[in-house]
């Protein structure tokens, strides 16, 4: 798949732990000559950003958020790209804390775009 990430916006399929990522949280993806960066805000995170790389369908990246409880966290996140089969794209990930403990999988996919009113 070379379909670009730029511009998409994803959202987690299910929620993950109280102060992480949830169903809310929305990425704001950009991608550039293999290198791949986002934003990401909504539920208990304030803000966040991870940046990294890609090469084919996997990505590989580091990121680092602001809690809504004032905290801060980072970590380190390798992920598929998968196409699903209405053409949107889902991120397969592999993650692991770096400034705490823990670890996970987790999957996000390209929010649908708004019909008009």
């Amino acid at each position: 798949m070379a379909r670009s990430l730029d511009g998409l916006v994803l959202a987690p399929v299910a929620g993950q732990s109280p102060g992480q990522v949830g169903t809310r949280t929305r990425f704001t993806y950009h991608e550039e000559q293999g290198r791949i960066w986002a934003e990401y805000e909504g539920g208990d995170v304030v803000h966040g950003r991870l940046v990294g790389t890609r090469e084919g369908d996997r990505l590989d990246f580091r990121y680092v958020q602001l809690k809504t409880d004032g905290g801060t966290s980072s970590g380190h996140c390798v992920s598929t790209v998968l196409e699903l089969a209405d053409g949107r794209v889902r991120l397969e990930e592999s993650w692991e804390w770096e400034s705490q403990e823990g670890s996970g999988t987790s999957a996000v996919e390209q929010v649908p775009p708004r019909e008009p009113s």
